[in-house]
């Protein structure tokens, strides 16, 4: 017989087929968001979904957040760990989130695995994970940059049988949901993504009806390996060598010198290795990232660098090798904290680009963005009901400029990808204000392609004892451009912006108490340009200046006062042909 490696794969009917699964993650999805209670999981879609073979490797995941991959991966090992498929039940479902005992990336991230049975067997998993806005700990969120263990990083759950053959348990649902400060939106997005994962079995099944088993296997695998051997053709397409790039963090969440992530790709023929040594000491904060973070960070940058349209799947796994020595900051020891490592996750992207820029030909190559997810906490008491909120917010910034386009202005980079909460909803939901939510001008790194604007958003507390924390980087070093392009804008947190007591924040500060009529402001930095700013058309320095992206003086530092004077010319010639006055076209001048 011909061997599935040595069989023509139709890459028509993988195609195919990986999009029926990945139909199925998507209608989970979408059950997840429109089933959820909290702000996070509802609105900003703080959430994902996957599935899996009975064996644990990963056959779908659905267009979510690239960081949740490491989660969903990791509990689904940790659950095959503890509960071998022949002790399993139709209808059970396990819960864990810890980064040691189960595959968890940090504790607020709660995974849900639901077995699939056909004819009396495990056959796949139904998998879901959800941000949950608090999950117990130190301060409210979970997530201090600064926390020294993981111990004070909420409830730590190792893997915990959460239904029994399709009977809830009540009990255990009480005990996890008190230990954390919204213990009734907690009980309620638990059950929801319980619930998640039955359509997903559902629909599996269903899907199991109507091909077969036999079939559903064969192509499962057949994607499996196409996946695989496509990647290492990409691979084997590279120039066999050593490349190495770098990123720095401000800290290690308590201060200090910048901290290195560095990684060497290694190609040979189609084989790749990411060799993380000379990366920095573990943490003494919450910036480090475990394995299951590593490998989602991984795989993510693979798969953007060499082929976007790479079906996401294990395959992707079997075709690179991955080494972090332990003890760092990529690779911590127990019980090194973790809570921020989605800071950590997007240095580590930062680098693999970097190394793969001496790759990648120019046309492929892009100047980093702001790299950071911040991340915003407020706390408080409820001002209609008893209790306590939290509102939890991951911020954007701004991209990297690429050969062709300038950066994206004000996106999520990298390892996240959530919405934000509209200020209407923000507003609605807690007893807090929005002053400004807007672009940063002359943010963007600037080039012949500027990089992207980061974010302001100036939030207001309309009681007392409102709690704010925050764990961010990029304080310190912006994003850097290529090709001599120019860096980015740096990060910034200032406490009564605006106002005679305004004060500037350190990136990660926590448990701040803020009085009746204070404010937060978070600016977030922006993406490094692309080639010499020399190089930079007029008329796209004329729309810079025009709506507002780049300050008239920051344009004459930046391409000097011969281009802006083009720039503006070009500007009154098109008023002028419009029938407008030049004042019209001045308005993002200072």
């Amino acid at each position: 017989m011909t061997s599935i490696e040595e069989r023509l794969l139709d890459p028509v009917t993988m195609e195919v087929f990986s999009n029926r699964l990945l139909s199925i993650t998507e209608d989970m999805g979408n059950l997840l968001i429109r089933a959820s209670f909290s702000t996070n999981i509802k609105e900003r879609r703080d959430c994902s979904v996957g599935l899996f073979h009975a064996d644990g490797r990963l056959i779908a995941q659905a267009a979510h957040i690239p960081l949740h991959l490491g989660s969903l991966m990791g509990g689904v090992e940790a659950v095959l760990r503890r509960w071998p498929v022949e002790r399993m039940r139709e209808g059970d479902a396990f819960m864990c989130n810890d980064p040691y005992l189960a595959g968890g990336t940090h504790m607020p991230d709660v995974t849900i695995v639901t077995p699939i049975f056909h004819n009396g067997s495990v056959r796949f998993f139904a998998a879901n994970i959800a941000h949950h806005s608090d999950f117990g700990g130190s301060v409210p969120g979970s997530i201090a940059g600064s926390s020294p263990t993981v111990f004070q990083e909420g409830l730590r759950l190792p893997v915990i049988r959460l239904v029994r053959a399709g009977e809830l348990d009540e009990d255990l649902l009480y005990l996890v949901a008190h230990n954390t400060r919204e213990p009734e939106e907690r009980m309620l997005d638990l059950e929801v993504q319980v619930a998640t994962n039955r359509r997903g079995v559902e629909l599996m099944t269903a899907l199991i009806d109507r091909e077969g088993i036999e079939t559903v296997e064969r192509s499962v695998e057949d994607i499996l390996t196409y996946t695989r051997r496509r990647l290492r053709n990409r691979i084997a397409a590279l120039a066999d060598g050593e490349y190495t790039g770098e990123a720095w963090l401000d800290d290690d969440g308590q201060g200090g010198d910048p901290v290195p992530v560095r990684v060497t790709a290694r190609v040979a023929g189609d084989r790749l290795t990411l060799d993380f040594s000379g990366s920095g000491p573990q943490a003494r904060g919450a910036l480090n990232m475990v394995e299951s973070a590593l490998n989602a960070t991984v795989c993510y940058a693979i798969k953007a660098l060499l082929d976007p349209e790479l079906m996401p799947n294990s395959g992707i796994f079997e075709a690179v090798e991955i080494d972090a020595p332990a003890g760092t900051i990529v690779n911590p020891r127990f019980p090194g904290a973790v809570g921020a490592r989605s800071i950590t996750c997007n240095k580590a992207s930062r680098a693999i680009f970097a190394a793969f820029s001496g790759l990648l030909p120019p046309e492929r190559v892009m100047a980093a963005g702001h790299d950071s997810v911040p991340a915003i906490v407020f706390s408080g008491t409820w001002r209609d009901r008893p209790g306590t909120y939290v509102y939890l917010e991951t911020i954007g910034g701004g991209a990297g400029a690429r050969r062709d386009a300038d950066g994206m202005n004000a996106v999520h980079v990298h390892m996240t990808n959530t919405t934000n909460l509209p200020v209407e909803a923000l507003e609605h939901e807690y007893p807090l204000r929005v002053d400004e939510y807007a672009l940063v001008e002359d943010s963007g790194g600037a080039g012949r392609r500027r990089g992207g604007l980061g974010i302001a958003r100036q939030i207001r507390a309309l009681a007392d004892d409102v709690i704010f924390s925050i764990r961010s980087d990029g304080h310190i070093l912006g994003a850097p451009g290529v090709l001599g392009g120019l860096d980015g804008g740096t990060a910034a947190l200032i406490r009564n912006h605006g106002t005679p007591s305004a004060e500037y924040l350190s990136s990660k500060v926590s448990h701040v108490a803020m009085k009746r009529d204070e404010s937060m402001r978070i600016e977030t930095g922006g993406g490094g340009g692309f080639g010499p700013p020399s190089e930079r058309a007029a008329a796209d320095l004329a729309r810079d200046i025009r709506g507002g992206y780049v300050s008239r003086e920051a344009a004459a530092r930046d391409y000097g006062a011969e281009k802006v004077g083009e720039a503006l010319r070009l500007d009154c010639r098109e008023a002028s042909s419009l029938g407008m006055g030049v004042g019209s076209f001045e308005r993002g001048s200072k």
